[in-house]
């Protein structure tokens, strides 16, 4: 992979254009389906301004994971900075999770893809490594602060992981709950899980 360009204020614009137009396409077609002529046509430029920003069109997809773990992290960090319960910390950011994934359909679909084929599953693992860890981390401080019972906290944020997943798959194919009454019900499932006494601001 080659060394991140230094880029004017357009070129950053023209990048990120390329970067959301590849993904819309990526989860609307599929990654195997869809070209480097389909994304370039897309937003009416050459192949030449494609391959000045990326390397391939592995290259642009491992870039939409990455920047997509990103914000998920950042959404989670943003929704917990100031809270010091752990049991509130865990809520606000299973919540921001939940309401992450649901505001961003196209980046879970191409998630699910990248998680079964063998030149992205790596990368998927090593971002939810990340935030297995940073689950794990504030369980283990609400075990020390006995706010819940002594128990596996990486275990417990893989169930949570799960959970948190699952019932937002489960928004996006029936549309029938809005993103914030599934997070209520993962919150409080999970919460009731880990034995934790609810947070009053939950």
């Amino acid at each position: 992979m080659s060394e991140p360009r230094r880029l004017t204020t357009r070129g950053a614009q023209r990048r990120a254009q390329l970067l959301e137009y590849a993904t819309h396409r990526f989860a609307q077609t599929g990654y195997h389906p869809t070209s480097i002529t389909d994304i370039v046509d897309g937003i009416g430029v050459g192949k030449g301004v494609f391959y000045w920003y990326f390397d391939s069109k592995e290259t642009i997809f491992e870039e939409i994971l990455r920047g997509a773990q990103k914000q998920l992290r950042t959404a989670q960090q943003l929704a917990t900075a100031g809270t010091k319960d752990p049991i509130e910390r865990l809520a606000q950011g299973v919540r921001a999770s939940v309401i992450w994934s649901a505001s961003n359909p196209d980046l879970v679909t191409l998630f699910d893809f990248a998680q079964t084929d063998e030149r992205f599953s790596n990368l998927v693992r090593a971002g939810r490594t990340v935030l297995i860890n940073d689950t794990a981390a504030v369980l283990r401080e609400a075990i020390k602060a006995r706010r819940i019972p002594p128990n596996d906290a990486d275990l417990l944020a893989y169930a949570i992981l799960g959970v948190s997943t699952q019932l937002t798959m489960v928004h996006f194919q029936k549309q029938e709950k809005s993103p914030q009454t599934i997070a209520d019900v993962v919150v409080q499932f999970c919460l009731q899980g880990i034995g934790a006494r609810q947070p009053t601001s939950v």
